[in-house]
This record gives C-alpha cells, structure tokens and sequence, in this order.
C-alpha cells in the first residue's frame, strides 16, 4: 500500500532555522566564551587556582581566547546568511514591546509574545553580550599593555573588566538555563531545523 502525496513526511514538518555558518559562529563563540569564563574562575576563585596551578599558562590562554572572541562573527560576515540573522537581531519593532511587556508580567498566554525568527529577549541578550565582549576586550587589552596607559587607566580598566566579567558570567548562566528548558531550540542549533509546531508556536511573525 502506497502513501498518499499529501502524507506529511517528518522531514515535511521541520523547517530550516539556521544554516551551517550561523551554527559554526554560535558553536565556536560559545566554545571561546567558555574558556574565558573558565580560565577567569581559575585566575579569580582561589580553591580552583589551587587545583589547576600554572597561573601563567592560565592568564596567557584566557588572553588570547578574550582575543580569538570577536574572530567567528567576523569571520561569520562573509555569509549573507548570517549577514540576514544580524539584521533581524539588530531591528527593533511594536511586536517586540509587546513581547517584553509579556515577559515582563510572565504572560505566558498563546499570542501574548508574539516573535519573528527571533523574540524580543533573544535581540536584547545578543546586543548586550556583543557590547559587554567589546568592552571586555577593550578593558582585557588596556590590562595586558601596562607600558602604554597610565595607572589610573588601568586601575579603572581593571575594574570594569572583573566586574563586567561576573555580570557575564550571570548572564551566561541565565541564558544556558534557558536554553535546557527549550530542547527544540537546542536542536535548531544543533542540527539547524526545528518542527514547524515549535516555530508556529514561538515564532509565530517568522516565516522561514
């Protein structure tokens, strides 16, 4: 017996969210942020100072990973893909209020956040890690090149630097916590498509 034509398929009910350079920029971000939060906890913490030692190795690969940081978006730019993803995180519209006005009352009704390929929240999380990594590599630099700034530039370097660094780290936190709560959005990452019923549902402005 013979499906019919207008069987769906379940290749049929995925759609295609992101493609391999958005997921390679997200992968190899997220890998360079993770060794600079790590190797910051190491050069901070003092318990895991102790348990890695080397603290020279530790401050020369959070450096140059704090250095390596902007290179995959950079990199990420030679594809109108990703050139397009940027745009749409980087556009503002009415639908976006009402999105954060929701969050903000923990509406969580059925078209009470309504979102395009990306939701109000997802645009407010990517403009704020890119302007603190810039800061942070602005501060991390002024740090390692003491000849060239006086003092108080590099006192005042320093603290924005750790401090901005633990608001990082929050944020990191609360946005990986977000992500283990939305498995279908993991998967969108991972293998670039998620099921038409997930993107109707959160996404509901995207028209992929």
């Amino acid at each position: 017996m013979s499906l019919g034509t207008d069987t769906p398929t379940p290749q049929a009910s995925r759609v295609r969210r992101f493609g391999p350079t958005q997921r390679w920029v997200h992968r190899t971000t997220a890998a360079l942020m993770g060794v600079c939060v790590v190797t910051a906890a190491c050069l901070y913490v003092p318990q895991f100072a102790e348990l890695v030692g080397r603290r020279e190795l530790v401050v020369r690969v959070h450096e140059w990973a704090g250095l390596a940081l902007p290179v995959p978006v950079l990199v990420g730019l030679a594809s109108r893909a990703f050139r397009a993803d940027l745009r749409f995180l980087n556009r503002f519209g009415p639908h976006d209020r009402v999105w954060l006005r929701a969050a903000l009352r923990r509406d969580k009704r059925p078209g009470s956040r309504p979102a395009g390929k990306f939701n109000a929240g997802q645009k407010v999380y990517a403009a704020w890690i890119a302007g603190a990594t810039l800061v942070m590599l602005g501060t991390g630099l002024l740090m390692w090149f003491t000849h060239l700034t006086p003092i108080q530039w590099r006192t005042s370097a320093t603290f924005v630097h750790d401090w901005l660094a633990l608001t990082v780290g929050i944020v990191l936190g609360g946005h990986i916590g977000m992500a283990l709560g939305d498995p279908e959005a993991r998967r969108g990452l991972r293998t670039g498509k998620v099921s038409r019923e997930w993107a109707e549902r959160e996404h509901p402005l995207w028209r992929p």
